[in-house]
């Protein structure tokens, strides 16, 4: 393919993945399945790969994250990004319309915009001539960091404004966020892997653009609402109404529940929906933002120093309450992680009875000194997840007693065991009853082959009733067996058969997923399918190879040698291809196309051509492998500037040593 070719098909790739994302992510209407749109989006990065000189700024390829930054740097906000005033009550909104009129110096008729406001972490995105040039946190409201490659990551952003005439520049502005659920899965992998977890879902979003490695941040399930700009004359509306309908249709997410409403009144009726509806929503709110609608209205109010008279914010009550802490439970996780769970008092915290809340583990319970017997303060972490903030020591009696961790496992029997840098106590028997549930229910779950109609429910009841005790099992179900268990039938037992057929065929990485080794995610797998073509590759792989892909790493390792050299594993791999559970392969390539396959590539010292992530993905683009570890199964050693100690280490292994122009010409550049 030649340079022109290559051209105007990456305009149409960018057009047609820059489509379905605005169809999959803002509208949630996609056309298309998720295999057709990776088909897509694999092929842009091999001609992207191909044609580095083609590569654009609003292509979908910038959101998987560049290169390491040393650290931010700050960006002057044109207009200040200032902080609203608080309101708590009715009365509150009611004296807040009072100083408007007043300040106005005459009674007018006043229509608001009524918006929930997320508990997020605000952001300013500037769009010049259409295309993301700029994007920051809002700082000290004059100045923020410049987090630009972060915001990129986020699907819901766009790289570049949908729709016709735009100001020659345009601020937007809004509020990233990470969904309940995805804040509840992202603490989950960090306790897997043995990190800290994050104390709620703003925590974690603000963390995320934090990272000087965007693509840790791609990796977190970030979101964004857009609320406003920086400067509404600009797109000539009248009002704040209109200003949010524009925004929509340049491909920006606005949040549905945002109204417009008549008077004040109609704001503190929406102010008490949104109190009521709050709990049921994929994401945390902690008030309602309130803003007069005319601009003409907006600019004759102004602002003060730090806020504009124009807007308030109302809060929500805080979701925490006082109860006493009656004992603690202990449950055993899919890697036979002990939780511990505390049993409370019931208590009415924001509108839901409480009575159990999570403890982490046996460090979070030392770190805060709980005690059975404790009056304890509990909130709903992320609005949602019930959490044991702290004790009040002050109101202890003597009698309250140490909270023991268990030394066997709960279910099983089975001693327990704590690794040494490892935060949990764990249940190492593979055959625990516990872990094999938790084990089905991930398999089968979303995370796994997201098998139809198999939810947690289902696995719960299909093993208490013995129909299913392993993996494996699942496939051996028959049509006669489910239907006639209670709240099945005949079309629901065909339909669940039917789903278990469909999903004999999955990808490699989607299986090693789904088999839920530890500390290996779903981008650990797919680094994994690349390196190796088939499961049984996999299963031979020796800990030092697995070391040696790039992004996979000692630990992973570690865990899929320790899963693999396990017989009752292995068994269930064997009785998986004994039912019929076959590896999707993907479709070979064009050999002409994948000059460097077979061949493993070192990098030592400084190139003059590329830096090291782009020598390394124009390496993986054409079919090779990079290696950050010298071993006889590297082929070259591509040996720039100032190469360090591997350079002579190459040399005393008798390993191909070349230079940077030997390597360029190599690659074809």
């Amino acid at each position: 393919m030649n340079q022109a070719t290559a051209q105007r098909r990456l305009e149409e790739l960018r057009r047609e993945i820059n489509r379905h994302d605005y169809l999959y992510y803002v509208l949630d209407n996609p056309e298309i399945s998720d295999g057709e749109y990776d088909r897509l989006f694999r092929e842009l990065l091999v001609l992207e790969e191909k044609f580095p000189e083609l590569v654009t700024e609003d292509s979908p390829s910038m959101r998987v994250g560049g290169a390491v930054l040393a650290g931010f740097d700050t960006v002057e906000h044109r207009i200040p990004m200032l902080s609203l005033e608080n309101a708590f009550t009715d009365q509150d909104l009611l004296d807040f319309e009072k100083r408007v009129i007043r300040y106005l110096h005459r009674d007018v008729e006043i229509s608001y915009m009524a918006e929930p406001k997320l508990d997020g972490l605000a952001v300013e995105l500037v769009y010049e001539n259409g295309l993301l040039t700029i994007g920051s946190t809002r700082g000290d409201g004059r100045t923020g960091e410049n987090i630009t490659a972060n915001l990129k990551t986020i699907q819901t952003i766009p790289l570049r404004l949908r729709g016709g005439k735009l100001p020659d520049r345009l601020e937007v502005r809004g509020e990233v966020f990470i969904s309940i659920e995805g804040f509840r899965a992202l603490n989950e992998q960090r306790l897997q892997n043995g990190e800290n977890i994050f104390a709620n879902p703003r925590n974690a979003a603000a963390g995320s653009l934090r990272q000087l490695d965007s693509k840790i941040t791609a990796g977190r399930p970030l979101d964004f609402f857009a609320y406003g700009v920086g400067d509404p004359f600009a797109l000539q509306v009248e009002n704040h109404e209109q200003v949010l309908d524009i925004l929509r249709e340049r491909g920006f997410k606005v949040n549905e529940l945002t109204r417009l409403c008549p008077d004040i009144r109609a704001a503190i009726d929406h102010f008490n929906f949104l109190a009521d509806k709050r709990h049921g929503l994929e994401y945390e709110i902690d008030g309602m933002v309130v803003k007069v609608n005319s601009l003409d209205l907006q600019e004759r109010l102004g602002s003060k120093a730090r806020s504009p008279r124009w807007a308030v914010a109302c809060k929500f009550p805080a979701l925490q309450a006082t109860t006493r802490l009656l004992d603690v439970e202990f449950n055993v996780g899919r890697t036979g992680a002990i939780t511990p769970v505390a049993l409370l008092d019931p208590v009415n915290v924001g509108g839901v009875r409480v009575s159990r809340a999570t403890l982490h583990n046996e460090d979070e319970i030392i770190r805060k000194d709980l005690r059975i017997d404790d009056q304890v303060l509990v909130q709903r972490a992320g609005d949602v997840i019930p959490e044991v903030v702290k004790p009040i020591k002050e109101k202890r009696t003597g009698n309250e007693k140490p909270i023991a961790m268990p030394s066997r496992c709960p279910k099983c029997k089975s001693e327990l065991v704590r690794k040494s840098g490892e935060a949990a106590l764990r249940c190492v028997n593979i055959q625990c009853p516990a872990q094999r549930l938790r084990a089905l229910i991930h398999f089968a779950g979303k995370s796994g082959l997201d098998i139809e109609g198999f939810g947690v429910r289902v696995l719960e009841q299909l093993f208490e009733r013995n129909l299913v005790r392993s993996i494996p099992d699942l496939f051996e179900l028959r049509r006669e067996d489910l239907a006639e268990l209670p709240g099945w039938g005949e079309k629901s037992a065909a339909k669940a058969v039917v789903a278990l057929a469909k999903s004999k065929n999955p990808t490699l990485a989607r299986l090693i997923t789904a088999l839920g080794i530890r500390y290996v995610g779903e981008v650990s797998a797919q680094l994994l399918e690349s390196s190796y073509p088939s499961l049984d590759s996999l299963v031979k792989a020796e800990r030092k190879d697995l070391e040696e892909i790039e992004g996979v790493g000692p630990q992973v390792a570690a865990g899929l040698v320790e899963f693999f050299a396990n017989p009752s594993n292995r068994e269930i791999l064997t009785k998986l291809q004994n039912s019929g559970l076959r590896i999707k392969t993907a479709a070979p390539q064009d050999r002409a196309a994948q000059p460097l396959a077979g061949k493993v590539f070192l990098f030592t010292g400084a190139l003059r051509s590329f830096s090291r992530s782009e020598a390394k993905n124009r390496v993986k683009s054409l079919g090779g492998r990079v290696s950050s570890a010298l071993s006889r199964k590297v082929t070259h050693v591509v040996a720039g500037e100032k190469a360090g100690g591997k350079l002579a280490k190459a040399g005393d292994l008798g390993l191909a040593i070349i230079n940077e122009e030997d390597f360029k010409a190599m690659i074809g550049s």
